[in-house]
């Protein structure tokens, strides 16, 4: 840092030894220290504050950042929302001439007349064993039905 060799070093205590004496050299040398400890610890502070402040701005220009990009999603959520309730208005008048827009529960309703394996499968009663056995066997023979498990989605 300062560029002082042990040489010179030597020099400033043979000097400083002269100058004040063996008597108060001691008490000299650990002012001079803890002055320089208190020297160290108030530059430490002062650039623990400065990366703290920076740290600090850097959070604030994110912040700011990430609320401009919310005022933006916000905004084109709006846009987004108006445009989908005016086609739907539009829709809905166009479409109120020609017939009113189903229910949930029509379509539900639909829906399940459409696709009963969809939905939860119906007892059904399995043949009469006694009239396929009363029938003669030349004539007609009845195939068992599907057990329900196998065709059961849920």
């Amino acid at each position: 840092m300062f560029d002082i060799g042990f040489s010179e070093l030597l020099l400033v205590a043979v000097v400083a030894l002269v100058v004040i004496g063996p008597e108060r050299l001691p008490g000299v040398a650990r002012n001079i220290g803890q002055l320089t400890g208190r020297l160290q610890r108030y530059v430490h502070d002062i650039k623990r504050d400065f990366n703290r402040e920076v740290e600090f701005e850097e959070i604030r220009r994110i912040q700011q950042e990430m609320e401009s990009t919310v005022q933006s999603m916000q905004e084109s959520m709006r846009v987004v929302e108006s445009t989908l309730k005016h086609e739907v208005g539009r829709h809905q008048t166009g479409t109120a001439e020609v017939s009113p827009a189903p229910t949930v529960a029509e379509i539900a309703e639909v829906t399940a007349k459409e696709s009963p394996a969809l939905t939860k499968p119906r007892n059904r009663k399995k043949p009469d064993t006694q009239v396929a056995h009363s029938a003669p066997a030349a004539h007609a023979t009845v195939a068992p039905a599907p057990d329900d498990e196998q065709f059961r989605l849920f």
